[in-house]
């Protein structure tokens, strides 16, 4: 009976027990911006390769976005020779990565990054090339070898019903390697009825539903799919593990600089893990100004780890409500509309979320000046077609008197 008990206290050894990512992580992977391109005659600046890591690397070290939490870079699809070796191990592009993967590994970590690389659990890749299946055992020590830190592992050519024990296999794989990497599953994404309570247990971050395309279309369905689902997903958020809306597709072609705003803050309502998909050495700056909002940044990362939601929809206007940890909230209007004027939207504590009392409230994207709301009364502001006003209400403790600029219905 004493044995049993203490086998009982011991914990689940299949789970992923990594200790890592408590905060979303952040980072850069390739896919959405270079997809697999693949030919470094036609293509050098763009193509897969050892040099756009390294040149991508540098970029962010001396433009701020290491500094600015962006510490993971990231290769994704393409990234292999379409054989495995004569003992059966992956190996990298011989032509494209020449020095291979452990040499990627120790240029990012020499500069203060993490190495997070692609890999699938099917017999290939979305894009053909070798996966692990058949061979997780060998490949999680390659990647323990190369000194990887992340594995990004999608779902493509593989038995669906398989995933509820191959995916936690290989984070076993993973947690008994003897190297902490942190486990991002494709897992959710190709199933109709996914188990979240085992996903949670066994990933750090899960992607849940469609890839997202350089589009304001595919940037809204995500948003509509994640808000049409938060009673069931936003419970399973918190530190460690992580729903996962896809790249930031923000400096490429498909957004306004508008959406784009309403990207990053609606990823960071999410608690969502923050990896931009961008050319960094041709970013405007407009764009890169986004990226590098700290505040915002702030916000994502909040140690709570409590996933916001969307509280209010009416009308092609949306609101959505963040806790945090320090007793603020992060509030976004959205106005999904495409009328030629911005929209005046107005809320009430209730509709925003949040406890009746006097706030300081900050305009993130520091478009308007702080002001102060409340005890009573109801907020508004006026929000750009396709676009975002995105504020932190800071909850003012004392009473003095020389701030008494309340801001109510008036228009």
């Amino acid at each position: 009976m004493i044995i049993l008990l203490v086998l009982a206290l011991l914990p689940f050894t299949t789970a992923l027990q990594n200790g890592l990512a408590l905060t979303p992580p952040m980072g850069w992977l390739t896919w959405q911006r270079f997809r697999c391109i693949t030919n470094c005659q036609k293509y050098p600046s763009e193509c897969i390769s050892e040099d756009l890591i390294k040149r991508t690397a540098d970029i962010m070290l001396s433009e701020g976005y290491l500094d600015a939490g962006y510490n993971y870079v990231g290769i994704d699809d393409c990234w292999l020779e379409k054989t495995r070796d004569k003992r059966n191990r992956l190996v990298p592009d011989r032509e494209r990565f020449p020095n291979g993967m452990k040499a990627i590994g120790d240029y990012l970590h020499n500069k203060g990054f993490k190495f997070a690389l692609y890999q699938d659990y099917g017999n290939k890749t979305c894009m053909g090339y070798p996966g692990v299946l058949g061979y997780e055992a060998i490949d999680v020590q390659t990647f323990a070898e190369w000194d990887v830190d992340y594995i990004k592992l999608d779902g493509c050519y593989v038995d669906i019903s398989k995933m509820d024990t191959g995916y936690p296999y290989f984070g076993k794989l993973m947690n008994e390697s003897g190297r902490p990497m942190v486990y991002s599953c494709s897992w959710p994404a190709y199933q109709k009825k996914p188990d979240y309570d085992s996903i949670a247990e066994h990933c750090n971050l899960w992607r849940n539903w469609d890839d997202i395309q350089d589009s304001w279309s595919s940037l809204s369905s995500i948003m509509t799919w994640f808000a049409e689902n938060q009673d069931t997903i936003a419970q399973y958020a918190g530190p460690g593990r992580w729903n996962d809306p896809d790249m930031l597709i923000i400096g490429n072609f498909g957004l306004s600089l508008d959406q784009a705003k309403v990207q990053m803050a609606i990823w960071s309502i999410l608690a969502a893990p923050l990896f931009m998909s961008v050319d960094l050495a041709t970013i405007r700056p407009e764009f890169k100004e986004i990226l590098l909002n700290r505040d915002i940044i702030a916000i994502d990362q909040d140690s709570l780890g409590k996933q916001g939601l969307r509280v209010w929809n009416k009308s092609m206007t949306e609101i959505w409500s963040r806790e945090l940890s320090d007793g603020s909230y992060a509030v976004a209007f959205v106005n999904r509309r495409d009328d030629g004027t911005p929209t005046v939207m107005k809320a009430s504590f209730e509709v925003m979320n949040l406890p009746e009392q006097t706030y300081k409230v900050q305009d993130l994207y520091k478009e308007d000046e702080d002001r102060f709301f409340g005890p009573d009364g109801e907020f508004y502001t006026r929000v750009n077609p396709s676009g975002v006003k995105y504020f932190k209400f800071v909850p003012k403790i004392s009473n003095d008197v020389e701030e008494k600029t309340y801001f109510t219905s008036r228009i």
